[in-house]
């Protein structure tokens, strides 16, 4: 690893400038790099902090680091540190309650943060009234009453037997297939413009049309499943931009939509975030585990298919991740939060460094034909364009590094409208020379690409499809 220059905050936690700088922004500073000095730092005296983050239906999983004591002098460091490992911790895994079984300083610091009114106020509305439908709360703690890990993970999907129907809701069209033993025989892609209904029965419609539509190709349906952008727990949505016009008071039509969906169907329907749904398609593509899936679309998307072929029930909302600690890193528009993936992973990091790489892009026209000019820049040549592409895959090198913090994955599939035709292939080529030399032991064994023809043989119809089990009591019935 190189050695690196650091940059000490008025908290005393040092930010450490990479080797690798990202042609347009000279201020980046990667949270892995700072997160690994402080590490080092902290391992001759260091205690315990152990993240307890329970979710829904009583899911625990455990999070443990080591933090300076609290008479040391560098202990005011704990709080910057704790603090950025957390928010990544609750926007990766999800939690309605945190236990923080640490230095007691660090529990009521992060108390205080995430609370209403807080520091971390959007992540404590966001996680009580979207996500859990009960008040958030941190609950400092001695490392001993950390409760103990119930976090298995389910193995959903990579079902293809019988008649099973396959759907996708995007933000601008909604597909669904028709898969027999594991065989696409009929597909279809409609337009739709979800965010604009504020109806809730305008959405069931669409989508039962869809299934319906899907249905009447086979002899029989024996099980459907989906993916949609969102947060999805028990097959309810909890969050989702499609949604987004749905007033407050009719938002629980939409919470119990694919309940009722699977009821008039009469079989097994399972729906889950589209990000773990793309992981697992390449999963089963590569006959690989260990998946995790990045999205660069209108934001950061993720999903993610554990060493033993499970999807976890986690968040993955990467897009809320911290990556960059540098203080003046671009805030996201809606959390309000810092150095978060969303302005790093997506098209709005291609707006955001356009004006530093001589673009203007006009105004008047929407995001994808933004984006479609400064594409098109990049296929001409113009330096500018390529800083840009350049620049994401410096930012993804080290923010993989990152990842791999908190994922355990052999291979990271790359997707999405900003990773298409050369873009794609500068971003590969940047963030892989950053894991080469920044992390080769990383680098050795972590295969990162983008789809090809052999990722593509499973489509994201057939994996969804594949997601419920079925008996098969119910094909002999049939």
């Amino acid at each position: 690893m190189y050695p690196h220059v650091l940059y000490p905050m008025t908290d005393h936690f040092n930010l450490v400038k990479p080797h690798f700088t990202p042609p347009l922004d000279d201020a980046f500073r990667p949270a892995v790099m700072a997160n690994r000095l402080f590490e080092q730092e902290a391992a001759p005296t260091g205690v315990p902090l152990i993240f307890g983050l329970e979710r829904d239906s009583g899911r625990l999983s455990l999070f443990e680091i080591r933090v300076f004591p609290e008479d040391h002098p560098r202990a005011a460091s704990n709080l910057f540190y704790a603090e950025r490992i957390l928010k990544f911790l609750l926007w990766q895994r999800g939690g309605r309650r945190v236990y923080v079984g640490g230095p007691r300083s660090i529990g009521e610091y992060l108390q205080s943060c995430y609370s209403s009114g807080g520091k971390r106020n959007f992540d404590y509305h966001f996680m009580s009234e979207q996500v859990y439908e009960e008040d958030f709360r941190v609950v400092p703690c001695e490392p001993s009453q950390v409760p103990a890990e119930q976090d298995v993970g389910e193995a959903l999907g990579r079902h293809l037997d019988g008649c099973r129907i396959g759907f996708d809701l995007g933000a601008s069209d909604r597909k669904v297939s028709a898969v027999s033993d594991g065989q696409v025989v009929y597909s279809e892609e409609v337009i739709w413009e979800p965010r604009k209904h504020a109806d809730p029965e305008y959405h069931y419609r669409e989508i039962i049309t869809a299934l319906k539509t899907a249905a009447s190709k086979m002899p029989r349906v024996d099980a459907s499943g989906g993916s949609s952008a969102g947060i999805f727990i028990d097959n309810r949505p909890m969050v989702a931009s499609l949604f987004r016009s749905i007033p407050p008071e009719r938002f629980h039509e939409i919470r119990n939509l694919f309940l009722r969906i699977r009821d008039e169907l009469n079989v097994p329907l399972v729906v889950i975030n589209d990000g773990d749904v793309t992981a697992l398609a390449g999963s089963m593509s590569l006959e690989e585990n260990g998946v995790l899936g990045i999205a660069m679309g209108s934001s950061e998307a993720a999903g993610y298919v554990d060493v033993f072929g499970r999807i976890m029930g986690w968040l993955n909302e990467l897009a809320f991740a911290p990556v960059d600690y540098s203080p003046t890193a671009p805030a996201d528009e809606w959390s309000g939060d810092t150095g978060c993936g969303s302005q790093y992973f997506s098209q709005q990091c291609v707006f955001r460094l356009a004006p530093r790489a001589g673009i203007q892009i006009p105004g008047g026209i929407p995001d994808a034909q933004k984006l479609e000019f400064v594409q098109e820049k990049l296929y001409a040549g113009h330096e500018g364009a390529v800083k840009i592409w350049q620049s994401i895959g410096i930012y993804l090198g080290y923010a993989l590094a990152h990842y791999a913090s908190f994922y355990d994955m052999q291979h990271v599939l790359i997707l999405g409208r900003c990773t298409s035709g050369l873009g794609g292939t500068l971003i590969l080529e940047e963030a892989r020379k950053v894991l080469e030399a920044e992390v080769p032991e990383l680098a050795a064994r972590l295969q990162v690409q983008l789809p090809d023809e052999r990722s593509r043989r499973v489509g994201q119809s057939i994996a969804a499809a594949s997601l419920p089990k079925v008996h098969k009591s119910t094909h002999e019935a049939a």
